[in-house]
């Protein structure tokens, strides 16, 4: 499982440099042809790893419901995100990351409830859940290379 949390760590960092390199305003546009921003990418991730692991083990999640029901599957940005929120993400970029890796080597994860995945990828672990969320990440931080040329 190292080399999986490496490759997490990677692609948080890579979404990190959002942040550095964006303007608050280029991170909230919805480019032409595109149905979120930069952001939205980002708050989805968080949401999404903590709803695959997390959720699914039964456990308790480090992102708000509100949170949640703004950047699940199937949402998209209905408003600006203002500079606490992208500072909040932001956070949760690492703080959700270091959690994961600490939960996993304490063993927390004993229950897992079945989820298949609009790939047609059944998650049946918590294991299965980290590994694939990486692939998800990777899917998103593809659109975003995209729709960063556009901001």
């Amino acid at each position: 499982m190292q080399d999986t949390f490496e490759v997490a760590r990677t692609g948080r960092r890579m979404l990190n440099s959002y942040f550095e390199n964006y303007t608050l305003e280029q991170l909230n546009k919805i480019p032409d042809g595109f149905s979120n921003n930069l952001i939205w990418n980002i708050g989805h991730i968080v949401v999404t790893q903590q709803l695959l692991v997390y959720k699914l083990s039964g456990l308790p999640m480090m992102v708000s419901d509100a949170m949640v029901e703004k950047y699940r599957k199937g949402t998209k940005p209905e408003q600006d995100v203002t500079q606490a929120e992208a500072d909040e993400i932001k956070e949760l970029l690492f703080d959700t990351l270091h959690k994961l890796e600490t939960d996993y080597n304490n063993g927390i994860f004993v229950n897992y409830q079945e989820y298949p995945t609009s790939t047609g990828y059944i998650l049946k672990s918590a294991v299965g859940a980290i590994e694939f969320n990486n692939f998800h990440e990777g899917l998103h931080i593809g659109i975003m290379m995209s729709i960063r040329k556009f901001v």
